[in-house]
């Protein structure tokens, strides 16, 4: 199963955010990686470079490789709305995405790992694709065996963030997908028009 698995510090600082959660890096070096540090000169950035740094930010955060995410921004050109809010409402609807949101996981790496770990459940079912698309209305759990995971107990226990379209059952370890949330409630800080003037290049 493809994923990124490199350096997540040098991703974090080049885009100058925690893209993979807290990163004491971020605090100590606040300046792209590179081998000149904060004295090399950096020329302005073509158009092109920032849409392309968008997209790229976009992917890392929510743990998407290009293939997949070119298919999700096809899905969303091809839905009636605004393709950008589109894009990011699929982005949203991951399982692993709704996982980190409940607060069943830490990062959505984590949430990644319980979902293909068989720790999961949809609607009662086990569901172990990370990419797995929910719908309004969908029930996700942690299975009975798995509630007792330090991971996942801790994660609940400091949990205190709350989205209107989950709704979290921290008794049952469970939560809610209400619905596709609105552009301006998602607090991912990405510009979605620069991704969809990158691919309609």
């Amino acid at each position: 199963m493809a994923r990124y698995r490199g350096p997540k510090s040098k991703i974090a600082r080049k885009f100058k955010e925690p893209i993979f959660g807290p990163d004491k890096a971020l605090e100590k070096k606040g300046y792209p990686p590179g081998q000149h540090g904060p004295n090399k000169r950096r020329g302005k950035k073509s158009e092109y470079a920032v849409q392309l740094a968008e997209k790229q930010k976009a992917k890392y955060t929510y743990g998407i490789l290009e293939r997949q995410f070119r298919k999700m921004f096809g899905k969303a050109s091809r839905a009636k709305g605004i393709t950008g809010e589109n894009l990011l409402q699929l982005c949203e609807c991951r399982l692993d995405n709704a996982v980190f949101r409940l607060g069943l996981a830490p990062t959505r790496r984590a949430a990644r790992q319980l979902v293909t770990h068989r720790h999961i459940k949809v609607n009662g079912g086990l569901v172990n694709i990370p990419s797995y698309e929910l719908k309004p209305g969908d029930i996700v759990e942690v299975r009975e065996k798995s509630k007792s995971l330090e991971v996942v107990a801790n994660s609940i226990a400091a949990n205190t963030k709350t989205y209107d379209w989950m709704d979290l059952d921290k008794s049952n370890f469970s939560g809610k997908f209400l619905g596709y949330p609105p552009l301006n409630d998602i607090p991912e800080n990405i510009n979605v028009q620069l991704i969809v003037e990158l691919y309609s290049k």
